[in-house]
């Protein structure tokens, strides 16, 4: 099991920590002998995989709306740049080298962001609900996930929330990386856009799929830890289907640990 405690770091020491790992993707995307995902398909690949949508708008507990609206402008320039990326078979899917940085110069406006567990507003903000819809849904398909990082808060409470507890994936230019390699022999194409209320999202392929999927958590609970915070544990599972609907597997995906910055509800159960 792993113990969290929040940290205190300098904010000398977090701008050196930001140009350090940036290098080092950058380095990577270089260097590596990894064959990224660039190209793209006009045309939408006959195959519907799995699809799925969030809300856009929000009321958070102390987030001003403005912040929504701008995300909203954020995420519209950001799906651009990802709507219809082709994956081919042997290629890898980088969150961060499709989109690039968000700037102004870009058209990137100040959005929310999570600082350490804190609500706070940068450019580009709001990118995570990008790359949370991108994992949910890449969990329902035979494409690999090679590089996620989980939300080390649990910054507000399961209102409406309609997916296990750590299914998403945080992003943070370009150290904290979504990246999703295709190894199969089929070609995956990703499609993104927004309506008025939601933004939506598909996975699609050339070949129809022959296994479904469903995402599932388990052993949540949330442990009273001795610093006096509590931290919120789970494990999530995913089970595939054959074309007959008879499970064939039932595969370990991720576990979650996060800091609660919130007082968890008296019903939730607590480990001394």
């Amino acid at each position: 099991m792993q113990n969290l405690k929040p940290i205190k770091r300098s904010p000398f020491r977090i701008y050196l920590g930001k140009k350090y790992y940036r290098m080092k993707r950058y380095k990577e995307w270089i260097f590596s002998n990894k064959n990224f995902a660039l190209g793209k398909e006009e045309n939408v690949l006959k195959y519907k995989v799995y699809g799925h949508k969030s809300i856009l708008l929000r009321e958070l507990k102390d987030v001003d709306m403005w912040l929504q609206h701008n995300k909203i402008k954020n995420l519209n320039i950001a799906t651009q740049m990802l709507n219809k990326v082709i994956i081919l078979p042997g290629e890898t899917f980088s969150y961060w080298r499709l989109i690039g940085k968000p700037t102004r110069r870009k058209g990137y406006e100040e959005g929310m962001v999570l600082h350490y567990g804190k609500a706070t507003t940068g450019i580009g903000g709001g990118l995570c609900q990008l790359s949370n819809l991108i994992y949910w849904m890449t969990l329902h398909t035979p494409l690999t996930v090679t590089e996620r990082y989980r939300h080390s808060y649990d910054v507000f409470p399961d209102s409406n929330r309609n997916q296990p507890f750590g299914s998403g994936a945080t992003c943070a230019y370009n150290y904290l990386d979504l990246q999703i390699k295709n190894e199969t022999n089929r070609t995956f194409q990703l499609v993104l856009y927004l309506t008025d209320t939601h933004l939506v999202g598909e996975w699609r392929s050339d070949i129809p799929s022959i296994r479904t999927y469903e995402v599932y958590e388990a052993d949540h609970r949330i442990s009273l830890e001795y610093w006096g915070g509590y931290v919120r544990h789970n494990r999530i599972h995913r089970k595939i289907f054959n074309r007959e609907n008879v499970v064939i597997d039932d595969e370990f995906v991720t576990e979650n640990h996060a800091i609660m910055m919130y007082e968890p509800l008296l019903a939730q159960p607590i480990e001394e």
